[in-house]
C-alpha cells in the first residue's frame, strides 16, 4: 500500500511537472506571437464569417499560450463592428479561458487535493472558496489588476465548479466592449500593435474605479471566506479532541 501511494505521488509529481513545463513553453511562444498580430489580423480581415471563425480560434489559441488579451481584443474593433468583435472576442476568451481552466484542474488539482488532505484548515479554505466561486470569479473578471491568463490557470487549482466559472465570465464584458470600441478608435492594427497610446475617455476611468472596487471586493470577500473557514474548521478540531 505504501509503496502504491509513493507511485500515485510521483505520477502526480510528475503531471505537474509536465504542466509546468508545457505552459512555460506555451508562455515563451506567445510571447513571440505578439510580433504575428497585424499580419494575422490583415490575413483574417475581410474574410467574413470564415475570417470571425479564424480570428476566435486564434484568440482561443492565445489565450492557452499566454499572449496578451488586450492587443487581440482591440484588433477586433479594427477588423469587425463593434458588435460582432465583442461577441467573438467575449466567446472566444471564455472558451480559452475554460481550456486552460480545465487543463490546471485534471492535470495539477489532485496534486493540490493530496497537499491539502493533510491539512484541515487549508482544506476548509479551499472548500469555502469553492463553495462563493462564481462570485469571486466575477469579481476578479472584473478587476483589471489580475493577470487574466495566468488567472485561468491559477483557478484550476480551486475548488471553484466549472460551471461557475464559465458564468463568472460575464464579468469579462465590461473590458471586452471598451478595448474594441478602442481598437474601432484607432483603426488600425499596426498602431495598436506598435503601442499606439490608448484613447482614455470617461468610460476609461469608470472601468478603471468598477476594476478598482472590485478588486477591493474580492479581497475583502476572500479574507472573509478564510477567516470563517479557519475559524469552522479549528472549531471542528476543538471539538473533537
Amino acid at each position: 500500500m505504501a509503496g502504491r501511494g509513493a507511485a500515485g505521488r510521483e505520477l502526480l509529481t510528475a503531471r505537474v511537472v509536465l504542466l509546468l513545463f508545457g505552459l512555460a513553453v506555451l508562455a515563451i511562444a506567445g510571447r513571440s506571437a505578439i510580433e504575428s498580430i497585424p499580419r494575422f489580423a490583415d490575413w483574417v480581415s475581410g474574410k467574413g464569417a470564415v475570417g470571425a471563425l479564424l480570428f476566435g480560434l486564434g484568440y482561443i489559441a492565445a489565450v492557452i499560450a499566454f499572449v496578451p488579451g488586450l492587443l487581440l481584443t482591440m484588433a477586433a474593433g479594427t477588423i469587425f463592428d463593434l458588435a460582432t468583435g465583442t461577441a467573438i472576442v467575449f466567446v472566444a476568451a471564455t472558451l480559452g479561458a475554460s481550456a486552460a481552466f480545465l487543463v490546471s484542474r485534471y492535470l495539477a488539482r489532485p496534486l493540490v487535493e493530496h497537499r491539502l488532505a493533510g491539512n484541515a484548515r487549508f482544506a476548509a479554505i479551499d472548500r469555502a472558496i469553492g463553495h462563493e466561486g462564481r462570485k469571486i470569479v466575477f469579481l476578479l473578471r472584473l478587476s483589471p489588476f489580475f493577470p487574466f491568463n495566468l488567472l485561468n490557470y491559477a483557478l484550476g487549482l480551486t475548488k471553484v465548479r466549472f460551471r461557475d466559472y464559465v458564468l463568472a465570465s460575464a464579468g469579462m464584458l465590461p473590458a471586452t466592449l471598451l478595448y474594441v470600441y478602442y481598437g474601432r478608435i484607432l483603426g488600425d492594427v499596426a498602431r495598436v500593435a506598435s503601442g499606439a497610446p490608448i484613447p482614455r475617455g470617461v468610460e476609461y476611468y469608470v472601468l478603471l474605479g468598477i476594476g478598482l472596487a472590485a478588486t477591493i471586493l474580492v479581497t475583502a470577500l476572500v479574507t472573509r471566506i478564510a477567516r470563517r473557514a479557519l475559524r469552522d474548521a479549528i472549531g471542528d478540531g476543538g471539538g473533537s479532541s
